[in-house]
């Protein structure tokens, strides 16, 4: 798998369900909707390394609700995976701005210590603007989130519908390829967070489908729920 940059450009919206209401969602979409290929029966893991400015920028721009919001992280989906994405995520409300660079696990170690110099080697301009806003915001490690998703898709609209479940989080280490790594619970085992993304416009049917007219649009992110709780921070 060759380094190279990712970037996607779409609507995302945040709903709370509990996990009764996500297993008879995903017995109505398994049968509707392209599942994603990594998909075992309780989903795939996720795991990511949010940096943060020295004074927290990032975790307060979004806790306070601001309109304009970014945030840094290295993302992998297992302990042995031998690349990782390093992502910068815009957002502007329901707006996102998406861009990945694929970074070897060898460099990726290196951002865990925080240590972006890695990032130098890399021909993308996409790599370049990351280790100069790293170096200029003076970002570090931070805090690492882990969790199970459940993912279904239709390519039409790039139309993606995730469940997110298990939300685990640590401020202890920041080695995301750490075997067993402690992580205390964010959220209750009954919470899950549903994702609704999509380019342009959401299908109806869809929509429908998961009856989003009787849903309230979460604000909090996994980032900052697991901060505040170090924080001693209730959302």
């Amino acid at each position: 798998m060759a380094e190279g940059l990712l970037e996607v450009l779409r609507t995302e919206q945040k709903y709370p369900i509990n996990y009764a209401e996500f297993l008879l969602l995903r017995g109505k979409l398994q049968s509707l909707l392209q599942e994603d290929a990594h998909n075992g029966p309780e989903g795939y893991l996720v795991r990511s390394l949010y940096f943060d400015t020295l004074d927290d920028s990032d975790y307060m721009d979004k806790s306070g609700g601001y309109e304009l919001r970014h945030k840094l992280r290295l993302r992998v989906y297992g302990p042995t995976d031998q690349y990782a994405k390093l992502e910068l995520k815009e957002k502007q409300g329901d707006l996102q701005r998406k861009r990945s660079l694929l970074v070897g696990r060898e460099d990726a170690i290196q951002l865990c210590k925080g240590n972006a110099s890695v990032l130098q080697k890399y021909e993308d301009p996409f790599a370049k603007e990351l280790y100069t806003l790293i170096q200029e915001r003076m970002y570090r490690p931070k805090c690492i989130v882990e969790y199970k998703r459940w993912a279904v898709m239709e390519p039409a609209n790039d139309i993606r519908i995730t469940f997110d479940s298990a939300i685990t989080a640590s401020e202890t280490t920041t080695d995301i390829f750490q075997e067993n790594c402690l992580l205390y619970p964010v959220q209750s085992p009954n919470q899950v967070t549903m994702e609704v993304k999509f380019n342009g416009f959401l299908f109806s049917y869809i929509k429908d489908l998961v009856s989003l007219s009787d849903k309230e649009q979460a604000s909090v992110s996994k980032y900052v729920l697991a901060r505040s709780i170090s924080m001693g921070l209730e959302f």
